[in-house]
This record gives structure tokens, sequence and C-alpha cells, in this order.
């Protein structure tokens, strides 16, 4: 996914430099549930801390995905534009924690808030006008943007367009699908934006 507008190497570094590690994105996803309905998004955040819990425990990832980490040379910076209420994030961030577990610290992973980096989103907008996320910006160790996933994979996001254009809510069928998907889809995307790295 290209960008939407132009960011520098010096601007994704700064980005960089400010966001998160998974363990502080956890700790604070555990803070806003604490505030009950004072969150705005009170709602959405136990069902999908549940969801990232439930993966971070049990996700085992695939010989060919833990293969291709194992291939990675050159080392790489992964910074999440992100959301505790984002359901796509819940479903998609432990998987990016693994793989950048798995990597012996070959690929250095952050998580940083979209509301609160507006240029950054706007910078990776889906479809050129949506700030949907997760986005996954790969970076180079001079912080130069290689490649970005996301929102979602392919025939997720194919389910969610398809309900939206008949003004449906999507919530259910889209996680129906993650759910039958048992989390291969992503891998073998998150596979190939390694493998499209140019780092092996």
């Amino acid at each position: 996914m290209l960008p939407t507008a132009q960011l520098t190497a010096t601007d994704y570094k700064t980005y960089f430099e400010k966001a998160i590690s998974y363990e502080k994105y956890l700790e604070n996803f555990q803070a806003e549930i604490a505030l009950g309905d004072e969150s705005p998004f009170a709602k959405y955040l136990p069902q999908n801390w549940q969801r990232q819990s439930r993966l971070d425990r049990k996700l085992k990832l695939t010989e060919e995905l833990t293969a291709c980490i194992a291939k990675i040379e050159q080392p790489l910076n992964w910074l999440v534009i992100t959301e505790h209420w984002c359901g796509d994030a819940s479903q998609i961030n432990p998987i990016i924690n693994k793989v950048a577990e798995m990597s012996d610290g070959k690929i250095n992973l952050r998580f940083i808030y979209r509301d609160e980096n507006e240029a950054l989103i706007d910078a990776h907008l889906t479809d050129g006008r949506s700030r949907s996320i997760p986005i996954l910006l790969q970076l180079d160790k001079d912080f130069n943007l290689l490649d970005s996933y996301g929102p979602r994979p392919a025939e997720a996001q194919a389910i969610v367009m398809s309900i939206l254009a008949e003004k449906g809510a999507y919530d259910i069928p889209l996680h129906t699908w993650y759910a039958k998907d048992k989390q291969k889809t992503t891998q073998k995307d998150l596979l190939d934006i390694i493998d499209n790295s140019g780092v092996q």
C-alpha cells in the first residue's frame, strides 16, 4: 500500500521514537478498561481485550512464516498505527507482536496511536480516504519506508466494503471471518511483506 502523502525517513524516525512497546500498549489498554464508562470507547474494549489476550496466549506461527523470519538478515523497524477500540487491531496486533518476538531482535516493534498522530495516519489512508487501522509500516534500519500493510486481509476488507455498500453492520461477519480463518491469512500477508522487504 503506497503512502497517500509523503513523509521522510526523519519523520518516520520521529514517530518511531515517540511510539511505545507492546507491553506498554497492553498496560495502557488495561488502564482504559479500568476507566469503565468514563472511556468514550468503553463498549468496545472488553471484547477486544478478550480477543487480543486469547491470541497472545494461544497463537502459533506457521512453519512457513517462522522459516521466513529466520532468514531476515538486516534489521527492520515495524511501526503499527492502532487504537484500543479497534476490533481489527485486536485480531492482528498479537500476530505482529509474535512475529517480532520470533525474530530475535531483527524486528524492532513499536505501536503508536492513530488519534494522536493525524499526520501519520493521513499519509497512509486506506483507498486514499479512510483512516482505517491497524496499519503496519515496515521501515528499514534508517527508517526509510519499505512497505505497509493493513487495515485487514484483502478477503476481510472485501467483506467489510460489501456490507458498507449496503449500509449494514459488519462487525459480526468480520469477526466470524477471523474466527474461521484462524490467523492463517494474516500470517501469510506478514510473510509476504517480510519476503518483499529485500532484507533476506
